[in-house]
C-alpha cells in the first residue's frame, strides 16, 4: 500500500474518531499518543539512534503542547492552572532528557507520570459513561 493510501486511511479514521469518540477518550487518546512516542524515543536512545529519539520526542511534546494549549482557564481555574504547569514541566523534562547518559531512565519516569495522568484522565472517562447512563 502506498503513502498516499495509507494517509487516507489514517484521515478517514481521524474524522470517524473526531465524531464517535467522547472529549474524555479524545483527551486518554492523545496522553496514548504521547506514551507510545516517549516509549519509541527511549527505544531509539537505547539504540542509539538520536534522530529517531529526537523526532518521537518532538511528536510527544507536540501533543503535549496540543493539550496545554487547548485548556480554558476561564472554565478550568486553579485546575488548568496546575495542568498547563504540568505540561510545561513534562515538556520541559522530555527535552532536557535527550543526550543525558540516563536518557533512558528519564524518559521511563516521563512515561510512568503521563501514565498516571493518562489513567486519571481514563477513570474520568468511566465515570462519564456512568453518570451518563445513569441519567437515561
Amino acid at each position: 500500500m502506498n503513502g498516499h493510501a495509507n494517509y487516507s486511511r489514517a484521515t478517514n479514521a481521524y474524522r470517524s474518531a473526531a465524531v464517535t469518540v467522547s472529549p474524555l477518550g479524545k483527551v486518554v487518546m492523545l496522553y496514548d499518543g504521547v506514551i507510545v512516542s516517549l516509549r519509541r524515543a527511549a527505544a531509539a536512545v537505547d539504540r542509539k539512534c538520536p534522530e529517531d529519539a529526537f523526532n518521537n520526542l518532538h511528536d510527544a511534546t507536540t501533543i503535549l503542547r496540543g493539550l496545554c494549549h487547548s485548556l480554558n482557564f476561564e472554565r478550568g481555574g486553579q485546575f488548568a492552572e496546575r495542568m498547563r504547569d504540568t505540561y510545561i514541566s513534562l515538556i520541559m523534562s522530555a527535552l532536557n532528557s535527550l543526550g543525558k547518559p540516563d536518557a533512558v531512565a528519564r524518559l521511563n519516569k516521563l512515561i510512568n507520570a503521563v501514565t498516571e495522568l493518562r489513567d486519571a484522565w481514563a477513570e474520568l472517562r468511566v465515570r462519564q459513561v456512568e453518570v451518563d447512563r445513569a441519567k437515561s
